[in-house]
């Protein structure tokens, strides 16, 4: 259906079939790539152009800056050129700025083109775009001094963390709180503009394409969302207490992911074993939730020997970092199936940020399960007015956008009635609700696996599941108009 002469991220990450033809190039230089239509009237002229990434690390696109930008609803973050390349220009002719891209402050600063003959040419490349948003690298892009102290005031904080009593780091954070609300981007509880800007490209692709774009649904079996209950267990009180999140899960027929601090606290063999019996799983939540897992490559490969041997002893395949601590370089290194440490939006961590997604994604060869509800923590501590109708809306955000809505609660906080009467309030909601999938972490990073290494195939007509997702995968369709309502909306 579509033939490009390079990867185009989009497609690979929604699974949509296409043809790369490294050796074919319309004319011009490897700095602007293409990505066209077939099999329709006049499909070769129709196409997508865009700048990749590769010019601006081989000084072909001087010219792009690396900035935050804004177009058709979305904040994106990547380098941007002000102009249409001359590369461009010798593809198609009749060019025209179509629609403005403008700067964080509202000026415009470059556009999107359109000419004569149907084709599009973008001034970004999407799979950078989509890397800023996923590995965080966004953060570096205009820093505020707030920011650029960030890991200073962090590594001070874990330090003196453990003199502090209970209340007075509850009160540090909460009048931190009042800082890190100022940030503008991401946005919370939602931030919507990486899916805002898949949309987008959907919708522009499906008018290359004169018609509706195929590709693999989300999640397996028709379901259109996914909830995923995870627990960490940060102290022995916590452990000893879990029956007050898990009696609720029992009584409504829900499994859970439970993750447990390897030299923190004593963790039985009985209560792993009772908790895999009753279909839950078990992850690993670093050694000693003491902020210094991830502090440096040398200490973490120094810990990770202890840790991957109680990863050996529960048969878990999950990670999890104390305090959602995090490094994109560091995190495939740490050997497990997946890390679900990342958040989507969160402000008010002392790691603030997010990826800004409500999907899973691949950091190099490991799953990322971002943490999609807001943390009970913050919730019903941090920001103590807030409350289990932030959960809920948001989950009912997410079901509506296809997303996964992944939850992180502790024992340790819910002897606070509040927090376990909220999180009963979340499960009795859902309950019932014939198109989620409840899933556990393991399962999902398996079925984002299969779901990978598969292909849609021609079918007669229409198209196939090809590959280890074809038992449970299902073929859907974004429009022109956007994707659609049974697929991803």
């Amino acid at each position: 259906m579509f033939e490009s002469s390079s990867p185009f991220a989009l497609f690979d990450y929604f699974r949509v079939p296409y043809t790369v033809r490294s050796a074919e190039r319309e004319s011009g230089p490897a700095a602007v790539h293409w990505l066209r239509a077939m099999e329709q009237p006049g499909a070769a002229r129709r196409s997508l152009l865009w700048l990749g990434s590769d010019a601006q690390r081989d000084g072909r696109a001087a010219a792009a800056r690396l900035g935050r930008y804004q177009f058709a609803g979305c904040t994106f973050f990547g380098h941007v050129a002000p102009d249409i390349p001359q590369q461009a220009r010798d593809i198609g002719d009749g060019w025209r700025a179509a629609e403005p891209i403008t700067d964080a402050d509202g000026r415009p600063v470059a556009a999107i083109w359109r000419d004569r003959d149907g084709r599009m040419f973008l001034p970004f490349d999407p799979g950078e775009v989509m890397l800023q948003f996923w590995s965080e690298g966004y953060l570096n892009v205009r820093r505020s001094s707030l920011a650029a102290a960030g890991p200073a005031l962090r590594r001070c904080y874990y330090f003196a963390r453990p003199a502090m009593p209970r209340a007075v780091q509850v009160r540090l954070r909460r009048a931190f709180t009042r800082v890190q609300a100022r940030s503008s981007f991401p946005g919370w509880p939602i931030e919507d503009s990486l899916h805002n800007l898949y949309r987008w490209l959907f919708a522009s692709v499906a008018e290359i394409a004169g018609g509706p774009v195929p590709f693999l649904e989300l999640w397996p079996e028709g379901r259109s969302w996914a909830l995923v209950l995870t627990h960490d267990v940060e102290t022995d009180a916590g452990y000893r207490t879990m029956g007050l999140l898990r009696d609720a899960e029992r009584e409504l027929g829900y499994r859970s992911s439970w993750n447990f601090v390897a030299e923190r606290y004593r963790v039985e063999d009985a209560t792993v074993r009772a908790l895999q019996d009753e279909g839950c799983e078990v992850g690993v939540h670093g050694l000693r939730h003491d902020g210094r897992d991830l502090a440096s490559r040398r200490l973490m490969e120094k810990r990770l020997p202890a840790m991957r041997a109680n990863a050996e002893r529960w048969n878990a395949v999950g990670f999890r970092s104390p305090s959602t601590q995090r490094d994109w370089q560091l995190m495939p290194r740490l050997g497990f199936e997946y890390d679900s440490s990342y958040t989507d939006t969160d402000p008010y961590e002392p790691q603030a940020g997010g990826c800004c997604t409500y999907l899973p994604y691949f950091n190099g060869s490991m799953i990322e399960l971002p943490i999609t509800l807001p943390q009970d923590h913050t919730l019903f501590c941090i920001l103590p007015d807030s409350g289990a109708d932030v959960w809920i809306r948001k989950a009912r955000s997410l079901r509506e956008r296809n997303g996964m809505a992944l939850v992180l609660t502790h024992p340790d906080y819910a002897q606070e009635q509040r927090v376990a009467d909220g999180y009963r309030e979340l499960l009795e909601t859902f309950h019932g609700d014939d198109t989620v999938w409840h899933a556990l972490p393991r399962e999902v990073a398996r079925w984002w696996r299969q779901r990978d290494a598969s292909a849609l195939r021609r079918d007669g007509d229409g198209w196939r599941v090809d590959g280890p997702a074809s038992a449970r995968g299902r073929v859907g369709f974004a429009g022109a108009d956007g994707l659609r309502e049974d697929s991803l909306t």
